[in-house]
This record gives C-alpha cells, structure tokens and sequence, in this order.
C-alpha cells in the first residue's frame, strides 16, 4: 500500500488478554473449523488443498451479509515466526475479487506473547477499498470502526470460550439477549423521562408524588428531576458500560419510590393515576432483573485494547 493512501486512515489493532495456555489459543485461532465458531467476521473458512508444504496455506472464507447474500474472498498465510520467551506471528494476507467486498485486499498479523498468567493476544491489520472515494469515505465513517468493533468483540468470544468454557453459540445468544434487553429498558426509561416528565409533566405521576406526601410545589419540581434521571440511566444503557450496576440501580430506584409511597399513602399505589407510572415501574423492573441475571460474562468489545501499548507491536517482526 503506498503511503498517500496509507495517511489517510489508522491501521486496525486489537489486544486482549487470554488467562489460558498458547497451544489452547493457537489452535482455537488457527484451525478453520473452530475459527468461524468465535469470529464475527466469517461465517465460514475452508483450507484450500496445498500440493506442497512448502507452499503458503491458502484458504477460502464467507460471510455472510443477510437478505442470502455472501461476500467471499481468499487468503493466504505468509508464515508463521518465533521469538524469544515463545512468542509467535502468524502473519496473512487476504483479498476479494467479489463486487459485493468493500475490502480489495489487505494484510495483517496474529501475535501470540506468553506473559505470566496468560497469553497477550494481538492483531494488527489494514486493507484497500474499493469504490474509490465513496468507498474510502464510507470505510472511515462506518465500515472500519464497525469492523474494529467485531474484531474486538470477537476476541472476548474467543476469551470466554477458553477461560469459562462458554460456547460461542452461547455467548452470542447473550449478548443478543442483553441487546434486546438494553433497547427495552431504554426505550422505556428514555420515552417517560422525556415525554411524561419533561415534556408534559404527567399528571398522573404528580398526583401521585402529592398522594405520597409532596406539596403540589415540590411534586413540580421534582418531575423535571425524576425525568433528567430516567433519560440518563437510559443513555447509560445504551453505552453499554457498567450494564449490571445500571440494572441494579434501575431495580433499586424503582423498588424504593414503589415502597416510600407504599409506606406514606397506601392507596397511592391502587390509584387510577398510579395504574400507568405503576405499570411502567413494573415493566422496567421486570426488565432490569432479567438483565442481571443474564448479564455475566458477555463478551464486549470495550475488553480489548484498541491501540498497542508498545511502539513494537506496530509490525509484525
């Protein structure tokens, strides 16, 4: 790649920290059939057949795009080094001649650093596009970032997969879960924080604020207060940072207003204007327990390095 078309973009790095053995990860990461099982990024990865073993491995690899659509593309590895202290490179490159493929063609590395506990497991990899200066543009606005994000969050599949033995169908099925589970709780804190509260300052919830006990002055003042709080816990959640703490908190919140008015006014709670706050306390509680419960050990992307710690980790000597 000259270095014009170089300057115009970073490079894509991932690292991440595997608590398990290298001949576990080196195989897990080399051998095709158990690589499509963790990496976002192909659906599927067949070995060509290699006449000589002198010869580099070439390889064939799919994904899938949706709608029956599949991009294909081939690659190949260019060897395979070692270093002191075990450390080994697995270096690729890797091309596409499909209309479909964004990327023309590319190269990278694996690196694999046995450190005390673990293995440091790193990739460093660029590409050209194709389209020209459309293509470019919607490589740097989207595809690159998108791609460095399923890169990362593969990585933490394949973590997983090797520290608490969760298959990466598994993995996926909660992470997919999670998602919904987020979108939901969200749209639900986001639409009553801002319509009901700050938008039209529900009646209903400041009758209610009244019947536990507030002047009509002060259940004003506090609707703005209580819909600023339900936009951010669901901003948080769409983050997507700390989901287990936001979910405890979203429980706690809701359990304690539900038992301060519970303890003041009683029949606050049975009321006509407590029937839809109640009903949406309800639904998002239900929701932030399932959360939870199913939120332990999803893979996340926030996991992995994004940028080497090292100036050597920039090639793959």
């Amino acid at each position: 790649m000259d270095g014009a078309e170089r300057g115009h973009r970073r490079s894509i790095y991932v690292e991440i920290l595997v608590r398990g053995g290298l001949d576990d990860l080196w195989s897990l990461t080399q051998r095709p059939e158990l690589h499509r099982r963790w990496d976002l990024r192909f659906s599927d990865i067949e070995y060509l057949p290699r006449p000589d073993e002198s010869l580099p491995q070439r390889f064939l690899y799919t994904t899938r795009i949706g709608f029956g659509l599949a991009i294909r593309g081939w690659g190949e590895s260019t060897g395979v080094r070692e270093a002191g202290g075990g450390t080994r490179t697995s270096a690729l490159r890797f091309w596409s001649a499909d209309p479909k493929s964004l990327i023309r063609e590319g190269s990278g590395y694996w690196r694999y650093v046995p450190v005390p506990g673990g293995v440091r497991f790193l990739t460093r990899y660029d590409y050209r596009t194709r389209f020209g200066l459309a293509g470019r543009l919607l490589d740097r606005a989207l595809f690159r970032p998108l791609l460095g994000w399923a890169t990362a969050w593969s990585f933490d599949r394949l973590r997983l997969w090797i520290e608490r033995e969760i298959d990466p169908r598994a993995a996926l099925r909660r992470g997919l879960l999670d998602l919904a589970v987020r979108l939901g709780l969200a749209s639900v804190l986001l639409g009553h924080g801002l319509v009901s509260m700050l938008i039209d300052r529900s009646p209903g919830a400041l009758r209610l604020l009244v019947a536990a006990g507030l002047t009509p002055a002060a259940a004003r003042q506090a609707l703005p207060l209580i819909g600023i709080a339900e936009v951010a816990l669901g901003a948080a959640l769409l983050a997507g940072r700390r989901l287990r703490a936001l979910y405890a908190a979203v429980v706690l919140l809701l359990a304690g207003a539900a038992a301060a008015i519970a303890l003041v006014s009683p029949a606050g709670l049975l009321s006509a204007d407590a029937f839809k706050p109640v009903a949406l306390a309800v639904s998002a509680a239900a929701l932030a327990v399932l959360g939870w419960s199913a939120g332990r050990d999803l893979p996340s992307a926030s996991h992995c390095r994004r940028a080497p710690a090292e100036p050597a980790e920039t090639e793959p000597a």
